[in-house]
């Protein structure tokens, strides 16, 4: 791995978030009071034996299938025909997502197993004991918020690097090796050209980009995506954005939208209005999860050693303001925004991808390039779901 691991506050500031303090502990209680019976079994198939479609299917291994990205790979997986079994220890993913996804995935094509990848032993007797054997791994798993890796970097280095690591062995172990790594635009830090291609340097500036450049070094067929602001669900409504409640005042922009255009929360604060952006807010390359999903289909078939990288987004940058515009048009309500002249520090001005490279190499482009479109796709399932997967 890339030795890294002094280098990862060089700046010492913390990039940009959205708070909610208060009001963010209330709706944390209300949750959990009210549906501390709601949590499934630990596990969902545990012992039973996957049928991939004959001829094309594979097993997957999806690792952190129960989070917002996460979860929605598994549903595209298992709708391909794959065969998936999910890793998650729950930390930070949804346990309603997996409930959902039982119920819309045939019994042969779905297993969750609830593993913590810094278990090493158990790590590796899931993977061993998988019926059929493992084809592929995607990995997903991961803590990724910036401002929380500035304040804890030791939890990033042992979740992001260390788990990875725990992943890699295990894999080789028991002959599996054939990896998408889901890496993070984070490895760039503050970059000094845009837009931002596979050749720009990465220096990251926190601990949570540092952690992910560190583990992007699988000595088998792999590929690696680096990919920018996430932000959807899918269209037909199945799966959704629901951070979990206690960790709202680090959640996606998109997610704190609907929060405040759903009453949750009083207001939603912009911190930062004197970039040197057309607007003065943050500029931002926005890639819906469908989107970013079917990159990941692509990626699949195109492994290899030493591992290819891609940028994954849309070219084109959205700032913070034009982005909060366009979900009070699609939600049609009155959103209290409080826009904040100081900014978070350490958040960066404007950084989006050039997707050149992958859409010429591998053939692949976003679909979804109008922010309002995915916007709504997010806003269907979240009106449905105020309170998430619990409702």
């Amino acid at each position: 791995m890339r030795n890294g691991v002094n280098a990862f506050c060089r700046s010492g500031r913390v990039p940009f978030m959205y708070e909610y303090g208060f009001e963010s502990f209330v709706i944390w209680y209300i949750h959990f009071s009210r549906n501390s019976r709601t949590v499934p079994e630990p596990d969902i198939n545990p012992r039973g034996l996957l049928h991939p479609e004959a001829g094309s299917g594979l097993h997957i291994l999806v690792t952190g299938g129960a989070g917002f990205i996460g979860s929605h790979a598994v549903m595209v997986l298992a709708g391909a025909g794959h065969a998936v079994t999910v890793l998650d220890n729950l930390s930070r993913g949804n346990a309603g997502a997996l409930r959902a996804l039982r119920d819309m995935i045939p019994a042969r094509r779905f297993r969750f197993l609830r593993v913590d990848l810094g278990d090493r032993a158990t790590l590796c007797s899931a993977l061993a004991t998988s019926s059929p054997p493992l084809d592929l791994v995607m990995h997903f798993a991961a803590v990724a918020y910036v401002g929380e890796s500035m304040r804890d970097p030791l939890q990033y280095y042992k979740n992001v690097t260390v788990n990875t690591v725990n992943l890699l062995d295990c894999m080789a172990a028991n002959g599996i090796k054939k990896l998408v790594y889901s890496s993070t635009c984070a490895v760039y830090g503050n970059p000094e050209k845009l837009p931002v291609t596979e050749q720009t340097p990465p220096v990251p500036i926190n601990p949570y980009g540092q952690s992910k450049l560190m583990a992007e070094e699988p000595d088998f067929k792999a590929i690696i995506l680096r990919y920018f602001n996430v932000y959807g669900s899918d269209p037909l409504g199945r799966l959704g954005e629901y951070p979990r409640p206690e960790l709202r005042s680090q959640s996606r922009i998109s997610g704190a939208c609907m929060d405040a255009a759903l009453g949750l929360v009083g207001h939603l604060t912009v911190k930062g209005t004197r970039h040197p952006t057309e607007d003065g807010t943050c500029v931002r390359d926005y890639i819906h999860v469908m989107d970013l999903i079917s990159a990941h289909e692509v990626a699949m078939r195109h492994l290899a050693n030493p591992p290819p990288l891609y940028n994954i987004g849309t070219g084109k940058g959205v700032s913070v303001k034009q982005f909060v515009e366009a979900c009070r048009r699609v939600t049609q309500r009155d959103i209290t925004v409080v826009y904040q002249e100081e900014a978070r520090p350490g958040d960066y001005a404007a950084v989006w991808s050039d997707v050149s490279k992958i859409n010429r190499e591998l053939g692949w482009r976003a679909n979804y390039t109008d922010i309002e479109e995915g916007l709504r796709h997010a806003w269907q399932w979240r009106v449905k779901h105020p309170h998430g997967y619990a409702q």
